[in-house]
């Protein structure tokens, strides 16, 4: 093998004369040739250069790159569908390590490092860098997905596109774009690290810029356009109009109630719609897919008459009532007042539930509003409207306490028919202060029908009116004026005393009639709980009262007619018309001589 380093190392007066002492004279002016042609290339690292294959075995090709000395190249770095490499065959190769003149110590034939698949991709980083320039669109194809995003293959070159920067809205898999030819803009080139960074949101974004100024001129509400939809809330989706995206609220999907938009449409799903709204300065869009139907409330009033009958589905039950579906479109609420007549609903759901299928009503129609008034107890008879017949004023009848309040009883004589029993109408003697006295919640009753009044839907009870007016002949013929009874002290007032004298039976002791003595506080002569005999004055039945005296238990009747005249005189009464009869314990008008009178 020839030396060229000692060739270089010649003085140019020496070439020839030295060259004829080593090589044939016909090979010499070749080999000064190519020591010459290799002084013009450029041997620092990193540089490519010419080499020329000397020697091949079954690992390595030797490579005179006309430096002082050779290199080798693994035969793994020529592809299988190159030709083999031969002794003779120039190639480009990239200088990957220097060694100095005298080569490395442990070196002894001093050789450098050389690249040809190294050489070939800085070729071809060269070519691209020919053809490409930051912010011009590129076609290629994705050939894998690494951490962060994809690599994308430019002719025999691979680039780095971000996932950021796959679409507008970061795709599920960013997978699913292996294989797929793309095209996309240059967004940075590194010379240094021969990387390319490409986007292919940018050129969507530049692109759909251009549709929508496009599409925003020939928009116009009313038109019927297709669009894909790109994405799903709860309140609607987002259509793509192929620039700009519109809404298409939950609301304007169907005329018929729906729970989600997804029950309507599914993602990348191509729709038509019609467009409602256009705000032109926000680009914004509002859209609608049942507005390309017609309305179902169109001519409701007359499909849907007030007090016709018609059967529904109920759609939805919520506290205040019930939703029904009649069409497809068309619902209507029943007010939980309008279920029925007679049993008390606490919630519609004690009656109804989702799915049932009934009889309703129209009770009003409202067009504008698109709402139905609908009611299902007026689908069955009233029964208020046989109460009359059922309870004639003066029947006797037997119910349950429902309720108490302070002025009576609400009693129950059939599911949602109750009758008012007023505390006025519990007892004839009796004074009630407040319904609890006497009854309680369930107690079963019988009771006595007072009146009706159909309109208002009420009924009148009385309890004492079951048995006879005691003040009619029972009680004047048991308690006669001058007649001596024993009672109880039940209450003190200013006025007077009040005398327990029967159950339920009280009379008045007036302040008067306590004492010959003027008495200012009736507690200084009494007290409640105390038992005391005292003598029956007057028996009133008009006004249902008894005037009691302490003070006359022990008069004769000489002290009676001299009072009684007393009395007479004061009033202006003649004497003759008295004889003698007691008229104390009236009180002079100072109080009631029965609490339960007035």
């Amino acid at each position: 093998m020839v030396n060229r380093n000692l060739i270089r190392s010649l003085e140019d007066d020496d070439i020839f004369a030295e060259l004829a002492l080593l090589v044939p004279e016909d090979q010499g002016e070749e080999l000064l040739l190519e020591a010459l042609a290799a002084e013009q290339q450029d041997y620092a690292q990193g540089k490519l250069v010419d080499g020329h294959i000397v020697e091949i075995n079954d690992e390595w090709a030797l490579i005179d790159v006309g430096f002082k000395s050779e290199g080798t190249v693994s035969l793994d770095e020529w592809s299988g569908d190159e030709n083999p490499p031969k002794v003779g065959d120039t190639v480009k190769v990239l200088i990957e390590e220097m060694e100095d003149e005298i080569g490395a110590a442990d070196d002894p034939y001093g050789m450098i490092s050389l690249s040809k698949r190294k050489a070939e991709k800085i070729i071809e980083w060269e070519d691209m860098m020919d053809k490409v320039a930051e912010g011009q669109v590129v076609t290629g194809t994705v050939v894998r997905k690494i951490k962060g995003g994809l690599l994308v293959e430019l002719g025999v070159i691979h680039v780095f596109l971000p996932g950021s920067q796959v679409d507008i809205r970061r795709p599920g898999d960013i997978g699913d774009f292996i294989g797929r030819v793309i095209q996309a803009e240059v967004l940075k080139i590194d010379d240094t690290r021969r990387n390319i960074v490409i986007s292919r949101r940018s050129l969507i974004e530049r692109q759909r810029e251009e549709d929508r100024a496009y599409l925003m001129k020939e928009l116009e509400v009313g038109q019927i356009r297709k669009g894909v939809v790109k994405n799903i809330a709860d309140f609607g989706a987002f259509v793509d109009l192929g620039g700009i995206d519109g809404l298409l609220h939950i609301t304007d999907m169907a005329w018929e109630r729906i729970g989600h938009p997804t029950e309507m449409v599914s993602i990348d799903q191509e729709i038509e719609v019609k467009v409602l709204h256009i705000d032109r300065e926000k680009q914004k869009i509002a859209l609608g897919l049942k507005q390309k139907d017609r309305n179902p409330w169109e001519n409701i009033e007359e499909k849907y008459p007030v007090n016709s009958d018609h059967k529904g589905e109920v759609v939805n039950v919520m506290s205040y009532g019930a939703f029904v579906k009649l069409e497809p479109g068309i619902e209507g609420l029943v007010h939980i007042s309008e279920m029925s007549w007679t049993k008390r609903v606490n919630h519609p759901s004690e009656l109804v539930n989702i799915g049932d299928e009934i009889e309703v009503k129209i009770l009003g129609v409202d067009p504008e509003g698109q709402q139905l008034s609908l009611g299902m107890k007026q689908t069955q008879k009233n029964p208020w409207d046989e109460v009359l017949e059922r309870y004639p004023e003066g029947t006797d009848v037997t119910g349950k306490v429902r309720n108490l309040t302070n002025y009576g009883a609400f009693i129950e004589l059939e599911e949602g028919i109750d009758g008012l029993l007023h505390v006025s109408d519990m007892s004839w003697t009796r004074k009630i202060g407040h319904p609890s006295e006497m009854l309680e919640k369930g107690q079963e009753l019988a009771c006595r029908v007072l009146s009706v009044d159909e309109e208002r839907r009420r009924i009148a009870l009385g309890l004492k009116q079951l048995d006879s007016d005691p003040w009619d002949g029972d009680i004047p013929d048991k308690y006669q004026p001058g007649q001596l009874v024993k009672g109880k002290v039940t209450k003190i007032t200013n006025f007077g005393v009040f005398i327990g004298l029967e159950d339920g039976l009280e009379g008045l002791l007036h302040i008067s009639e306590l004492a010959d003595q003027k008495v200012e506080d009736p507690e200084e002569v009494v007290k409640v709980g105390d038992e005391i005999e005292v003598k029956v004055l007057r028996v009133d039945t008009g006004e249902r009262k008894i005037g009691l005296s302490l003070k006359r238990v022990e008069w004769d009747e000489d002290q009676e007619k001299a009072a009684a005249a007393a009395e007479a005189a004061e009033n202006e009464i003649p004497a003759s018309s008295v004889d003698g009869e007691l008229k104390g314990g009236l009180g002079s008008g100072e109080g009631p001589l029965f609490p339960g009178g007035e």
